[in-house]
């Protein structure tokens, strides 16, 4: 017999932890907007984040990231939430680029950067089932969350 999936953390939450819901019935995460960031290290490849099973796509691969707080910028955020999901130092990151889907009512930026240094991914919180550093040219092989397979072809031109 196998247990459940986890569920999602309780507490106290920022006010920019909830569903945005669209014109056509879609939900984003995110009540400000949402981020994540690309960490590419050339010598491993892509920090991934396997999705937990409760999360929005439950059991795909993305990169971390999550909702923005109320006056957080894009930038912040995506750095904010790597640190706090995969121990991701910003000290050691250059930013490469930054790229934008705007929905109108919701966006999501995602943030590319290249780790300087080597740094060990930890799972920092209860969202990940897994991280793993995925050669550039193995990415599309994982079951990707819907949004960032839909980026990757234009992410990865980013990497130089």
């Amino acid at each position: 017999m196998s247990l459940p999936p986890p569920l999602p953390p309780f507490g106290e939450r920022d006010p920019g932890d909830a569903w945005v819901e669209g014109p056509d019935g879609q939900r984003f995460w995110g009540r400000f907007g949402a981020a994540g960031l690309v960490v590419w290290d050339p010598a491993v490849g892509i920090l991934m984040q396997h999705r937990v099973a409760w999360s929005h796509f439950g059991g795909t691969w993305g990169v971390p990231g999550g909702a923005r707080k109320v006056g957080e910028t894009a930038e912040a955020a995506a750095l904010r939430e790597a640190n706090e999901e995969a121990n991701v130092p910003a000290e050691s990151l250059e930013i490469l680029h930054t790229s934008v889907l705007d929905l109108g009512f919701w966006s999501y930026t995602t943030v590319v950067a290249q780790a300087l240094t080597p740094f060990d991914a930890v799972v920092g919180d209860h969202e990940s089932h897994e991280l793993r550093w995925v050669p550039v040219d193995e990415v599309e092989t994982l079951p990707l969350h819907p949004g960032f397979a839909a980026a990757w072809t234009e992410l990865k031109t980013w990497l130089r």
